[in-house]
Parts: structure tokens; sequence; C-alpha cells
């Protein structure tokens, strides 16, 4: 019970990293170098506070996943907040949400996974689902949703890629792992907003300062160190249900504090994408013939 409730906050606290990042007045690489620092020191603390220290040798053993993997989760970040500057805060979460289709894509490949008929169908039901948000998006609000969906889908591949370089990191705990991905993920972006937006950073308006340590230490720190402390304990089926309560948060959000409104054919869209990934987590045996594998060698 307290593994799900660990989890289920956790996803609430990452369902309001849009409603935060709209009070930001930084660009995305520079939100992103923020809580990605602020997030590493805070778990950094509580590492310490645990009494823990990190196994370098195990670390530089991965050392050239970590790093790629750290690349991954700043693309995430910066393409995730530059999607909520375009579109709705619900069009970017979606558009985000077909990660675990490029996961299942990709996985043959990767990872040697099995590609199922139900995995094939949920997929084509997700890329329909995508293409009534994005067409209607357009329809209704301009080519502005279009970019900022285009955002949410790279942010949602360089996530996928993050989940897939994590499954090659071995003999390191969860904990250890983001402690050592944020902190790369920040000394990497130090140079690149360094370079593109200068010193801006230290002219942040006081008014951004109070969301700014909110999405570093809640949404960052806390939501991580929630995060995988309650996974620990849950099985894989149980952490795909309970995933859902980050989208559906971040939904009610946009909806009812941000007052951002979808049409029926985007409502619409949006079950078929999420529903299909749902499913698509589902063990159950119906329609999981194996249908594609990468051979053996």
């Amino acid at each position: 019970m307290k593994s799900s409730i660990q989890f289920i906050l956790s996803m609430i606290i990452f369902g309001t990293i849009g409603l935060v990042v709209t009070y930001i007045d930084l660009s995305s690489s520079e939100t992103a170098l923020l809580s990605s620092s602020i997030g590493c020191l805070f778990l950094i603390l509580v590492f310490l506070v645990m009494k823990k220290s990190i196994p370098w040798k195990l670390v530089k053993a991965n050392a050239s996943v970590l790093f790629f993997s750290a690349i991954a989760l700043g693309g995430n970040w910066i393409f995730l907040y530059q999607s909520y500057n375009y579109t709705t805060v619900t069009n970017a979460t979606l558009a985000y949400y077909f990660a675990p289709v490029f996961v299942m894509l990709l996985s043959p490949i990767i990872l040697n996974e099995q590609l199922t008929i139900k995995k094939i169908v949920c997929i084509g039901i997700a890329i329909l689902g995508l293409l009534l948000i994005v067409g209607n998006g357009i329809s209704a609000s301009g080519k502005g949703d279009l970019l900022g969906i285009s955002f949410g889908l790279v942010a949602a591949a360089f996530y996928a890629s993050l989940m897939l370089l994590n499954k090659f990191i071995h003999n390191l705990a969860k904990l250890e792992i983001t402690i050592i991905q944020l902190g790369t993920t920040a000394l990497l972006l130090l140079p690149y907003v360094l370079l593109t937006e200068g010193l801006g950073i230290l002219e942040v308006s006081t008014s951004s300062i109070p969301f700014i340590i909110l999405l570093g230490i809640i949404n960052t720190g806390l939501g991580f160190w929630l995060f995988f402390s309650g996974m620990q304990n849950l099985k894989g089926q149980s952490i795909a249900m309970l995933s859902y309560v980050d989208p559906f948060v971040a939904i009610l959000i946009s909806g009812i504090i941000l007052q951002e409104h979808m049409t029926i054919i985007q409502m619409f869209g949006g079950a078929l994408l999420l529903g299909s990934t749902f499913v698509s987590e589902n063990p159950s045996t119906i329609f999981s013939v194996p249908l594609m594998k990468k051979p053996d060698k």
C-alpha cells in the first residue's frame, strides 16, 4: 500500500509540471538546467541523510550509457518545456505520452523483445489518436499547436531513448542512477545555455523564482524520489496502470486551472492514444501472438 501511495504521489507531482513551467519566465534550456541542478542537489541531500555512498567503480563501468542517458534526459526536458510554450498542456502531455509507442517500435530491434499483434494494433490506434489531436488542433488554433505537438513528440522520442538506455545500466540503484543522470545533464546543459542564452538566467524575474524552486525540489527531486521508492515494490502491471494518473492530472489542471479547452475530436483522439498504450501494457493473452522479433545471432 505504501509503495502504491508513493508512486501515485509521484505521478500527481509529474502531472503538475506543465502548470509550474507556465509561470517560469525562462527559455526551455534554462529551465531544464535549473530543474536538473536543483533536483540533483536535493537528491544528493536525501542520499547523504540515508547514509549511502555511490559505487564509483560501477559508475565507471556504466559511464558511456549514463552519459548518453543524461543527453536523452536533457533533450527530453528541453523539448517538453518548449512544447508547453506553443500548445496547451493537454496537447503537450498527450504528444509526450507517445513515448511508449516509440519504445514498442524500437524494443524488437534494440532489446530483442517480441512485437505482438496486440502491440501492432495498439500502435496503429495510438497513431490514429495522435492524428486526430494534431489535425483538429491545427484547424482550431492554427500552426502553433502543430509546432508545440511536434516538440512534445521530440520530447517523447528522447524519453523513449532514456527508457531504453536505462535497460543497459547494470548493478546501480535507481536513486544512484537518477542523481548521476541529473548531475550529468546539468553539466552538459551549462555550456549549452551559456552559448545560446548567455547570462540571461541571472536576470530571472523574482516572480519566477518560487516556481523554479518548486520545479527543482518538488517536481524533479521529490517526484523522482517517490517514483523510484514506489516502483521498487510494485509489479510491472501496477506501474503501467498507475502511470496514467500523470496525464489525468495534467489534463485536469489544463481544463480547470488553465482554462484550456479540447474539442470532442481531440478528446476522442486522446482517449485512443492513452487507451491504446494502456492496453499494450496489459498482460492479457488476447492478440499477444508474437509477430516480430529480432533474430538471434
